[in-house]
């Protein structure tokens, strides 16, 4: 069965008054408004604010003569016109829609991720989303695996500053290598990374458990900001080492070890991954 050229143009978002002005001109042009009322069946108190619409929005075309005259947008880039216009509207609702989800599904939550493979998924995506800045501590044994998302995104105009712990060389990003790197993940029971993406959204966890492995990942505004400043924060101390290190290691020992030892994590010291001790009885 031949398709109705009517509801063709319908799906196209004319209106059945469009549909039939536009069909009379694509059959017989130039026309009159009148001429167009009068082969169309659209009635005459409603054909100039039909003709009007559609001329504003490039479906059909009016001379300025003293009796305007009207022609139809040819087929072909009738159709080119509603694709690109089409085109842009998915853009934008895709774009729109994916920020509205993320707000609203992901603000307020806190996602537990569980095992090596799932973390590293989780923090190439979010790379990949970045759109301002990606701020990063890492070890140098972990990072080789986000090499290839991280120098997209820098190609992209991305900004990336990293704490590397070991001797990291990422000629796209600014690295800052933090000293000490074995007796820190002692210290810290094993390798850690901490992710913040654009200031809105971190994965914090440690990678170095296989599938034991677990992270953090959340939007959450309460724990985004204290997480972001915390790399930001070490950034600091790496500029401040840089320039007064001798000082600094006077006052507070090699590489700060003595600061190190008075803060250090967990009840024993060591880390809240590193077993305790079993008391004995």
């Amino acid at each position: 069965m031949k398709p109705n050229v009517l509801e063709i143009l319908r799906e196209l978002n004319f209106t059945e008054y469009e549909a039939k002005a536009y069909v009379t001109l694509l059959e017989s042009s130039p026309l009159s408004g009148y001429a167009v009322s009068l082969n169309s069946g659209v009635p005459r108190s409603k054909i100039y604010e039909v003709l009007s619409g559609m001329v504003n929005r490039g479906d059909i075309m009016v001379s300025q003569d003293n009796t305007p005259l009207y022609v139809p947008l040819p087929p072909h880039e009738l159709i080119a016109q509603r694709k690109r216009k089409a085109e842009q509207i998915f853009n934008v609702a895709q774009e729109t829609l994916e920020q509205y989800t993320a707000s609203s599904q992901n603000r307020e939550n806190i996602w537990n991720i569980s095992g090596y493979e799932a973390i590293i998924s989780r923090i190439n995506e979010g790379i990949k989303g970045a759109k301002h800045r990606i701020l990063m501590e890492i070890w140098k044994e972990d990072a080789e695996v986000f090499r290839a998302a991280l120098e997209q995104v820098a190609r992209e105009g991305i900004e990336i500053f990293i704490v590397a712990y070991g001797d990291l060389k990422f000629d796209f990003a600014t690295i800052y290598h933090h000293d000490m790197s074995e007796e820190i993940t002692s210290e810290i029971g094993g390798r850690w990374i901490v992710l913040s993406v654009d200031d809105r959204e971190v994965v914090a966890g440690i990678l170095s458990l296989g599938n034991d492995s677990r992270a953090a990942w959340t939007m959450h505004p309460g724990l985004v900001m204290p997480i972001t400043e915390v790399i930001i924060h070490d950034v600091y101390i790496m500029e401040i080492m840089y320039e007064f290190r001798e000082e600094l290691e006077a006052k507070f020992g090699p590489n700060l070890i003595h600061l190190r030892n008075k803060f250090a994590m967990g009840p024993n010291g060591k880390g809240y991954y590193v077993p305790l001790p079993e008391k004995k009885a």
